[in-house]
């Protein structure tokens, strides 16, 4: 090098004072820095954050990478780590994995995750089992595990859910209803009626007991 004891020119097979390396070593790459208005080159083992190296039969070259949020990629199409805050996927960086896939938080990447067909119709409004008596119920769909996904710990979305529904026959045939049977009411009626009965044979006995004295 033109000037060894330069520090910038370490690496260099020619340099330059102003503009530091010019040629760089066989198995080092030519990196073209930028500082403000003023630029120069520098001969690396390893290409900075946001380039890859790209070897030619002239001189090996730190070129940049070509796709958004990119930390380092293989190629100028193809990242192989994404910024912070980013996930990896087929060579591109998201914010969010696409639909059908999930995130590996640990790794920031993203694996095929569980897959789910279309939802069923609603299913008939019911409680306790049965189609009628009730004004309020429950009816219920459903959907299949079409593709179960890469690793066990990625969780499937929910396969049913239910909703409240108002019955489409609120009496059932032959007056049968599933409210509670009319027993328990006569029970209460004829509770009510011996308390009463009770009440009066007291108020009874206390005024015959003071026209005795």
């Amino acid at each position: 090098a033109s000037y060894g004891p330069n520090p910038i020119c370490k690496g260099c097979l020619s340099c330059s004072k102003d503009n530091g390396c010019i040629r760089c070593q066989h198995k080092l790459f030519f990196f073209l820095r930028r500082e403000g208005m003023r630029q120069y080159g520098e001969c690396l083992h390893s290409c900075p954050s946001g380039y890859y190296g790209l070897r030619t039969p002239d001189m090996n070259r730190c070129s940049r990478c070509r796709i958004e949020n990119c930390d380092s990629c293989f190629s100028r199409d193809f990242c192989t780590k994404c910024k912070t805050g980013f996930y990896s996927h087929r060579g591109r960086c998201f914010r969010g994995c696409p639909p059908g896939f999930a995130a590996l938080e640990g790794l920031m990447e993203c694996v095929e995750g569980c897959e789910v067909g279309q939802w069923s119709e609603w299913g008939t409004c019911s409680r306790n089992n049965k189609t009628c008596g009730f004004k309020w119920g429950l009816e219920t769909r459903t959907r299949q595990i079409v593709k179960k996904p890469a690793k066990d710990t990625i969780p499937c979305p929910t396969i049913a859910e239910s909703r409240r529904c108002k019955m489409a026959v609120r009496h059932c045939p032959g007056g049968k209803s599933g409210r509670r049977p009319a027993k328990t009411k006569d029970k209460k009626k004829k509770k009510k009626n011996l308390m009463e009965r009770a009440q009066k044979q007291h108020s009874i006995f206390l005024a015959t007991d003071k026209t005795s004295q």
